[in-house]
């Protein structure tokens, strides 16, 4: 029997969850999107699987605040600073991954982190038990945006345009994934097609799926080959699990999309919220 690897991407959209599903070598064995009770339907057929959800998987738990554990990260943060998010968010962005920063109380978290934590808590009350368990059905915590920085060692162009989807489907294809070569994209290009706004895109996946595919290859990668992966933070409060980094730690500074001068869309940070 197989391992399933599923990666779900919670949106800030209507439509809630957007699914992956690999098996074996990383062949797709489903695509899928919807609301709770459908992504949890697939999820209870699993006999075998590891589901990397990109998402907090709970609040913060109050570690930034404490002293001891302040003075243990590297570099220490300054003091009154950094205090409203997890020890995970704080590690991801002492390495120049922009993360989102999850609240202390539930009620103050954005709705699409609410729609996340309902999911983690159904996925335990069907069985699925936290990575590294060593049991048939496990989840972990991810993040898709930031997988994708790691394996690139540089940040995004935006999400949301052709320009950002074509390069997150490139670095999926470039670590095997069932993914079209996105270069065949620019083979069909044409001066007609170009100025009629009639861009041959159909291969290139929609956001979602790309966030689904990046964190169904995390579940993968943390299985078989847990070498090559990274974790941040800290098991209790929520540990973040991505690909190891590329290459060594380099400074880069925000690249120019080639269409739009548009700033980069992550994190989802709400600048009011106490740092």
């Amino acid at each position: 029997m197989h391992t399933i690897f599923l990666g779900i991407d919670v949106s800030t959209s209507r439509q809630p969850f957007t699914f992956v599903a690999l098996e074996g070598e990383r062949r797709i064995l489903a695509i899928g999107k919807g609301e709770l009770l459908e992504v949890l339907a697939f999820t209870a057929s699993l006999t075998l699987a590891t589901i990397a959800i990109s998402a907090p998987a709970r609040p913060n738990q109050g570690r930034m605040k404490d002293d001891s554990v302040r003075k243990a990260l590297q570099p220490p943060p300054p003091p009154g600073k950094y205090i409203n998010l997890r020890q995970a968010e704080y590690e991801l962005e002492q390495q120049g991954i922009p993360a989102p920063h999850t609240p202390l109380r539930e009620e103050n978290c954005p709705p699409w982190m609410r729609k996340a934590f309902v999911l983690y808590r159904n996925l335990e009350a069907i069985g699925y038990c936290q990575y590294p368990s060593g049991r048939p059905r496990q989840w972990l915590e991810t993040f898709s945006e930031a997988g994708f920085i790691t394996l690139l060692s540089q940040p995004l162009l935006p999400a949301a345009t052709l320009e950002g989807r074509l390069q997150r489907q490139l670095i999926l294809y470039e670590q095997d994934l069932p993914v079209s070569d996105p270069m065949h994209f620019f083979e069909e290009v044409t001066r007609f097609r170009l100025l009629h706004g009639n861009l041959p895109s159909e291969n290139i996946l929609p956001a979602p799926e790309l966030s689904a595919m990046m964190a169904a290859l995390t579940a993968w990668l943390a299985v078989e080959h847990p070498e090559r992966i990274s974790r941040y933070g800290n098991p209790q409060e929520g540990e973040v699990i991505l690909p190891a980094r590329r290459f060594p730690e380099k400074t880069v500074t925000q690249p120019e999309s080639p269409f739009h001068n548009k700033a980069y869309p992550i994190p989802l940070i709400d600048e009011s919220v106490e740092r």
